[in-house]
């Protein structure tokens, strides 16, 4: 019998506190299992507790201090030994701030080892809500709050939060929001994910049934999402849904990323070079921080570019146009015209071969 696990993410350590607090005492008969990610000690600290108290306390020293490891080393082995036990009816999983749920959840639908025993039953980020909007958009890094997972984690508060709100099935407010904050967090939430002002108001009985559906959640946080967008969420809330079946010229990609990479907006999306017409390049950014990668190829689909841009206030003006402007033209797409050894997108994506 496979033992239900509500997975809590977030970037703020009171609110994922409170949320987590609230969840255990809403599940009866449930084991919560926190991590906790210590960077100066290179520590990975452990504590299983249950409504009698605290059962253990373990630190285990990390070769490298960083959520993979974490996950790969303790959190799902703890996990897979506890189901065992079948002493709970349910677990509530606090994962070291700033690590996200996808990789649990990536292996938990494909690993049998640990699927017969776990399955994922609710995501839920907590949020703080006294400033989502600066959490969301500003240019913060995890580091400048001493929230960072390892010695090099220079990701921005911005990207690593938009990115749990969008795994999400519950977005938890430790609190009601300004309707234009509220507004952003339920236009970057899954169209049918639950946002709340507390973990409480979710009754036990949809925590543990399958709020959870992980093809759901690929398909809405993919890069490379076909769907159409709902209506942005809120007033003062804006989305620019920019698209194009042609890539993106590698040189005036270079020469106008801050166009639409920096400011105070998300973006996320995927766009393709003439270069490397095989690949899909991932776009992810937040608050002026900007990721690209390769995410895989694109198999039997046509390519395409779409980056979202998701802000608040007035939308930039010259979005529109400079994304037109970074497209190649049609005599610009033909593989033979890149045949020189670089693009210029080497320090990224690595070499073309």
């Amino acid at each position: 019998m496979q033992t239900p696990i509500v997975l809590l993410t977030g970037v703020d350590p009171d609110a994922m506190a409170t949320t987590m607090v609230g969840i255990q005492f809403g599940l009866p008969g449930t084991v919560a299992v926190r991590h906790r990610i210590d960077v100066e000690r290179q520590l990975l600290v452990r504590t299983v507790s249950d409504l009698t108290g605290v059962l253990e306390q373990h630190e285990t020293t990390l070769e490298h201090a960083c959520v993979s490891c974490a996950i790969r080393e303790d959190i799902l082995p703890t996990l897979e030994r506890l189901a065992r036990q079948g002493r709970w009816q349910s677990m509530v999983v606090h994962l070291p701030v700033g690590a996200a749920a996808g990789q649990i959840c990536w292996v938990l639908a494909r690993e049998t080892r640990f699927a017969r025993l776990l399955r994922v039953s609710a995501v839920v980020a907590a949020l703080d809500p006294r400033d989502p909007v600066r959490d969301l958009l500003g240019d913060d890094l995890l580091a400048d709050r001493a929230l960072h997972t390892s010695y090099d984690d220079r990701r921005g508060v911005g990207e690593v939060l938009a990115a749990m709100i969008e795994h999400a099935d519950l977005v938890a407010l430790d609190g009601p929001a300004h309707p234009v904050a509220d507004g952003l967090v339920r236009t970057l939430a899954r169209p049918d994910a639950t946002v709340v002002t507390s973990a409480s108001e979710v009754g036990a009985d949809t925590l543990t049934a399958h709020l959870h559906q992980h093809s759901r959640t690929e398909a809405w946080t993919s890069p490379v999402r076909g769907s159409e967008l709902p209506p942005a969420r809120g007033e003062g809330v804006w989305q620019l849904d920019l698209r194009s079946s042609r890539p993106f010229h590698p040189s005036r990609l270079l020469e106008s990323l801050e166009q639409l990479g920096s400011g105070a907006h998300r973006s996320r999306g995927c766009f393709w070079l003439p270069s490397r017409p095989g690949r899909v390049i991932e776009w992810d950014g937040a608050g002026g921080q900007l990721s690209i990668g390769h995410h895989g190829g694109w198999r039997d689909r046509p390519p395409f570019t779409r980056i979202v841009l998701t802000g608040v206030g007035v939308a930039p003006a010259h979005a529109r146009a400079s994304f037109a402007a970074m497209l190649a033209g049609p005599g610009e797409t033909r593989h033979d015209r890149w045949d020189s050894a670089e693009d210029g997108f080497e320090p990224w994506l690595g070499s073309r071969n």
